[in-house]
């Protein structure tokens, strides 16, 4: 990977700055991850009452919870949500008790195959109250009382979820969508949050040819809302991208749309491949992160995902151990790059029409040949100009034509353009 750079570590240090914050489906944590992710780039921020029929499911009571605590006999604090805001189970209902170790370890989450690992878990639709504990912490309590307290609270409220939107020359989007719903867990997704939020600043100092619509929600029941209000626009949406697991070491992994041959399918195995990054394409599968929503028979959006190490993948996966060493300002980095010269070539990636389709056109007379000269890449820029026009037909596409003659998708963009200008196709 490139060596890093201050941008680079300015990724990472949003991560750092989000990491101790409690996050879940609603609530206030949520507010305080996007009013953080509002002073990189503007967010619209939206709040949907609890109630709200989405599609067919209903937003949820908002949960917030302001501490929570298993003490000892001796009042000493042996689990304690201010030490990390995964020993609470996800959406625990209030509770005030006192019970013998025997009657609370029903409550009780641990990962005996990684004892010194504390576990994430939810009860988000079932009523429930709970605490995540190391496996070893559990084995070290003695048998006798102890005092249970979780102060929270669930109550009718909002679903929070945020927007940016980098305008294109045209009303056509694509859509980038991360999840905010996960707390204290750096690679999922906190690692995806920051590769958008930078991926969005970078687009903005661009004038791109699709707009571009970043969406920060909660997993699951934040894409559905979404798509639940945005309905009759949705035809608008052309391609997209769902970012997660943007900040490990393992290789990058797209998984690719329902459809398996949308253009951001192919847009995205011919950047990797042309990158020489290892890799890995896989086939979509109704289960993993919300590309699954955006894929729904009904929308069949052309929606992939890109990870490194996919969901489940990794032993960190929902535990303690998914934290600020797990991810690096590398591997974000590198994400970004990929994300950035896919989007690249989606932008710029165009059907022609020949306008002069008898015979090959004298190139040279209109300077085309002579525009070319002292180009190390000369005989390659020629031949990508004779594929251009070859494949101009209203049918191939740029990147139909990069595949088929094996050239650098820039270089046969390049050609286009140059052709274009010479009045020699029309798009």
């Amino acid at each position: 990977m490139a060596p890093v750079t201050a941008a680079d570590e300015e990724m990472y240090a949003l991560v750092e700055r989000l990491y101790p914050l409690c996050r879940s489906i609603t609530g206030d944590g949520v507010r305080a991850t996007l009013e953080i992710v509002g002073e990189y780039v503007p967010l619209q921020v939206h709040e949907v009452p609890t109630g709200t029929q989405v599609l067919d499911w209903t937003v949820p009571q908002e949960w917030n919870i302001r501490d929570a605590y298993i003490a000892d006999a001796a009042g000493k604090r042996v689990v304690d949500f201010a030490a990390s805001s995964l020993h609470v189970l996800g959406y625990s209902v209030p509770v005030s008790a006192t019970m013998p170790l025997a009657e609370l370890r029903g409550h009780l989450h641990t990962l005996p195959e990684h004892p010194s690992w504390v576990p994430y878990r939810t009860s988000y639709y079932k009523p429930e109250w709970g605490f995540c504990l190391a496996q070893e912490v559990l084995d070290a309590l003695p048998d006798g009382e102890y005092e249970v307290c979780v102060d929270s609270t669930l109550a009718d409220g909002h679903l929070t979820y945020a927007e940016h939107v980098v305008p294109g020359q045209v009303a056509d989007e694509v859509i980038v969508s991360c999840h905010v719903c996960h707390p204290s867990l750096a690679n999922d997704n906190l690692a995806g949050i920051a590769v958008a939020t930078f991926l969005a600043r970078a687009l903005a100092e661009q004038t791109p040819y699709y707009t571009y619509r970043f969406i920060f929600a909660p997993g699951t029941i934040g894409a559905i809302t979404w798509l639940a209000r945005n309905a009759e626009r949705i035809d608008r949406v052309k391609h997209g991208l769902v970012l997660a697991c943007a900040g490990d070491s393992g290789q990058l992994t797209y998984k690719r749309s329902r459809r398996g041959d949308a253009e951001i399918d192919r847009v995205m195995r011919h950047v990797l491949a042309a990158s020489e990054r290892p890799h890995r394409v896989t086939e979509f599968t109704p289960y993993g992160y919300d590309e699954r929503q955006f894929c729904s028979p009904g929308f069949d959006l052309g929606v992939g995902s890109l990870t490194r190490t996919p969901y489940a993948g990794y032993p960190e996966y929902h535990t303690s151990a998914d934290n600020l060493d797990f991810v690096s300002p590398q591997a974000m980095a590198d994400t970004l790059g990929v994300c950035r010269e896919a989007f690249a070539v989606l932008d710029r990636n165009r059907r022609y029409v020949n306008l002069s389709p008898y015979g090959e056109p004298q190139l040279g007379r209109r300077g085309l040949y002579d525009a070319l000269g002292g180009r190390s890449d000369t005989k390659q820029a020629q031949m990508a100009m004779l594929w251009v026009l070859n494949l101009s037909d209203g049918e191939h596409s740029l990147l139909d034509v990069a595949e088929r003659s094996g050239l650098p998708f820039d270089t046969v963009a390049a050609a286009a353009g140059a052709l274009h200008g010479a009045g020699l196709i029309k798009a």
